[in-house]
Formats: structure tokens, C-alpha cells, sequence
């Protein structure tokens, strides 16, 4: 599955930092070590394993001082890769950390490519498929939540519900089986009645975690949500009131905002990116359209909408544009400036959008904002999942669903009384489905897909 080479990458960020590290891994790590570590205080034995030694990066050749540096030696099998590791610490100078790389390739080490520590470390049973693409997920978190979710992938809680599940598959497999095996004896499969109630409820447990996926897609990937109205209502205000600072410019011209304003914000563990849209409404104005053209078209693949209406003046036709455009989607209207006389018509709000909900706000004051941001929460998210585990990945959720679908058949085909050959077929490919989540069932396409999304260096 892979070749047996040393690989060495730099592990840390791109840019200057006061520490860097590069890492190698495989079976001639340490014996390069040697060539180029000059200790600080040289000694005859041999360095122990997960300790930090002092001393200096030389080039054998030239014998060149690149870096003072501390090294550490993690030997096979208590290491991340399950190889022989060694990591140099080092200064954090861009040019300089290049240079001990380009040091360690020249004795031998191979540029390891994107995920390839990571990979290998699942191949050597270090990790099995879904704690592999966790860590992943633990590096690109962005909020506390995030962070919370792909640490307990990282832990293995998908993977120790995964093995039950196939456990209990097994033993139901083990019933078929004997079916099979000593037709004579006419046993267990008898039992149709508790074996499809056996599968169905296996069903039904894939049915409970695969409803979570959204959830957790929502924590991973974030939300994006599109603040939409006419010119002129305060949306550039808003989205600077929810961001606690001044990041769009604001006047009182109408169409200030042409292009779609992306920002980011966290709302307690959910990431969500903002987008203040250009104005919705009829404009002979050339760039204006494309605005309103851009704001349409985020409109569409938001999950989620805050339509801001001005509270200060009547409702206007442009107005109805943009709740027909809302109609269909989750959405949080926005009555703004109520720090103002209010003129807008409520009522007829409430009657055109229906359930939506409705809040009232001054993004020029701050009044209503936190009371917004916890709405748009709850809007976006809904009541949390109840379930053991949730699903971040869509690789899991697909690999879950092709078993439930094979379970289904399964049970299918035992109410119509097929032979237990075909229900052994249908029960292998849910179990391979599972297998296929946490790397039991290999796919070299679907390893290469998944690892070539790390940085080099993981």
C-alpha cells in the first residue's frame, strides 16, 4: 500500500515563528539522523526513545552549522506513524527551516506527500479510517464545538459504535450461516419473525446517527446565512452590529453595497459565514444588476436568511420582492430601526411570510442583537441530537446508508422467503459498508481522496 522509504516534511505552518518542526518517518529516520545531529555533549550510546536531546544541525559534507536545534527519537511502534519517527525543532526562519529539510532529503529522505504521515499511520493500525480523517477535522476546527466533535471522532467514538454495530451484524450473519451450512437441520432461520426484528432494528439505530449528519455538517463545514433586503434598510448596519465592530461601510446612499461581503461569525460553537448582499430591486444600473444578481444567487444556497425590512417607513414593493424571495427558506425577518417611530405594517408581514419568525432591532443602537444572534442559533441548528454519536463526514453518512439499504433488502428477502444465500449476500454488503467507514473494507481510490486533503507534514 505504500513504499517502505523514510518520508521527512515540515510540519509546522508556512511563515516565520520563533519554533519549527520537521519530521521523518520510516525505516532510515534514525540512521539520518546520525548523519547530520552533532550533540551537545556527544556520548557512545545510543539516543532513548521520546527524549529531547540539545545540539546542532550539520551538513556532513561541508560541515556547515544550519541551526542549533532539539531533536527527539520515537521508535517503532509507540509512535504516530507506527514507524520510526524523529522530529528536529528548530528555529522558525522560513529559508532556514527549508534548508534542514533540504538537508535530510539529500541523505536519503523522500518529500513525504499530502497526509502521508497521517496515512501511514493507519495503515500500520495507528488509526483506523475515521480517527485518520478526524484529525483532519481537529486542524481545521473553527470554534470550540468543532474542536469538541472531531476530538471525540479522534477518541474513537464513531469507530467503537461502528464495531458494535457490526458485531451485532455478525451475530445475525452467524443465525444465515448455519441456514446455509446444515440445510438438513432447518434451525435459526426458522426464526424469520426475529431475524427480520433483528436487521429492522439495526435499521433503525443507522436511521437515528444518519439523522445527525446535518447537525454536524453544520459544526464542521459552518452555516452560511444571507442578509437580504432593499436598498437602504440597514443591512450593511447589521452585519457590523452582529460582528461587534465596523467592517462594511455604511452611508445613507442607497446601493452603497454592490458585491456580496463575506465575514465570519461565531455563534456559540457554530460557525456561520455572513454575507451582506448588494440590495434587491428593479435598476437600470449596469453594476447594480450584477449586484442584485450576485445577492440572488447566494440567496439561494444560504442555509438560512435574515431579510431586514425598515421599520421607519411603509412597507414598499421592493420589499415584497425580497419575503417572496425568503418564502421558502429558513428565515429570521428583521424589522430594524425600531430605536425610530415605527410605520411598517406588521400584520401584513406576518400574514404574507407566515411562521417565520419575526424580531425587531436597531443594528445603529445594538438593541435586539444578542436576543438576533441567539434566534438565528436556534433557527439554523434546531434541538440538538439525543444520539450516542454524531456524523460530521458525508463519506459516513453514504457508507451508512448503502447499509441500511442492504439491510432492507435483507429483511426483504427473508419475508418473501428467498433462500438464505441471498440473504447472506444482502447481510455482506451491509457489513462491508460499515467496514468500509472505518477502513476494515480498503478502497486505494477512496485512501487517496481522503489523505490528499491534508497539509504535507500530517
Amino acid at each position: 500500500m505504500y513504499q517502505e522509504d523514510t518520508i521527512a516534511a515540515i510540519a509546522t505552518a508556512t511563515g516565520e515563528a520563533g519554533l519549527a518542526v520537521v519530521r521523518m518517518s520510516g525505516p532510515e529516520a534514525e540512521k539520518i539522523l546520525s548523519g547530520v545531529f552533532v550533540r551537545r555533549q556527544p556520548k557512545a550510546e545510543r539516543l532513548r526513545s521520546h527524549a529531547l536531546y540539545q545540539g546542532k544541525i550539520q551538513d556532513p559534507q561541508s560541515k556547515r552549522i544550519l541551526d542549533q536545534a532539539l531533536v527527539v527519537v520515537m521508535r517503532k511502534p509507540r509512535s504516530y506513524t507506527g514507524e520510526d519517527v524523529v522530529e528536529l525543532h528548530c528555529h522558525g526562519g522560513v529559508f532556514l527551516v527549508r534548508q534542514i529539510l533540504g538537508l535530510l532529503l539529500s541523505q536519503g529522505a523522500r518529500h513525504a506527500d499530502p497526509g502521508e504521515f497521517t496515512k501511514r499511520a493507519f495503515l500500520n493500525g495507528r488509526l483506523d479510517l475515521t480517527q485518520a480523517e478526524a484529525v483532519l477535522d481537529l486542524i481545521q476546527a473553527r470554534t470550540d464545538k468543532g474542536v469538541e466533535l472531531a476530538l471525540s471522532q479522534v477518541e474513537g467514538e464513531l469507530s467503537r459504535w461502528i464495531g458494535e454495530l457490526r458485531e451485532q451484524l455478525l451475530d445475525i450473519m452467524v443465525q444465515v450461516e448455519a441456514a446455509i451450512d446444515f440445510p438438513e437441520e432447518e434451525i435459526e432461520l426458522l426464526k424469520r419473525d426475529q431475524l427480520i426484528a433483528n436487521i429492522a432494528s439495526l435499521g433503525d439505530k443507522i436511521s437515528v446517527i444518519t439523522d445527525t449528519y446535518e447537525w454536524g455538517r453544520l459544526f464542521r463545514d459552518g452555516a452560511r446565512v444571507c442578509i437580504c433586503g432593499r436598498p437602504n434598510v440597514g443591512k450593511s448596519s447589521l452585519l457590523n452590529a452582529l460582528l461587534g465592530q465596523e467592517r462594511v461601510i455604511v452611508t445613507p446612499v442607497p446601493g452603497t453595497t454592490r458585491d456580496v461581503i463575506e465575514e465570519s461569525l461565531n455563534l456559540q460553537g457554530l460557525p456561520v459565514a455572513l454575507w451582506d448582499t448588494a440590495g434587491i430591486r428593479e435598476t437600470d444600473d449596469q453594476v447594480e444588476k450584477i449586484g442584485v444578481e450576485f445577492s440572488l444567487r447566494h440567496l439561494a444556497k444560504s442555509d438560512a436568511a435574515i431579510a431586514v425590512l425598515d421599520g421607519s417607513v411603509p412597507l414598499a414593493e421592493e420589499d415584497w420582492i425580497c419575503l417572496s424571495a425568503v418564502k421558502s427558506k429558513q428565515t429570521l425577518v428583521v424589522i430594524n430601526k425600531s430605536d425610530v417611530q415605527q410605520r411598517i405594517n406588521v400584520d401584513q408581514v406576518k400574514q404574507f411570510i407566515g411562521p417565520t419568525r419575526l424580531m425587531a432591532v436597531s443594528a445603529k443602537l445594538g438593541n435586539g442583537v444578542i436576543g438576533l444572534k441567539l434566534a438565528l442559533r436556534e433557527l439554523i441548528l434546531g434541538a440538538a441530537p439525543t444520539a450516542p454519536v454524531v456524523l460530521t463526514n458525508i463519506r459516513h453518512k453514504a457508507a451508512l446508508e448503502r447499509g441500511k439499504k442492504a439491510l432492507a433488502a435483507a429483511s426483504a428477502s427473508l419475508i418473501a422467503l428467498q433462500p438464505p444465500e441471498l440473504v447472506a449476500v444482502e447481510l455482506g454488503d451491509a457489513r462491508d459498508a460499515l467496514g468500509e467507514i472505518i477502513g476494515v473494507v480498503q478502497s486505494e481510490d477512496i485512501l487517496e481522496r481522503i489523505f490528499s486533503n491534508y497539509c504535507i507534514g500530517k
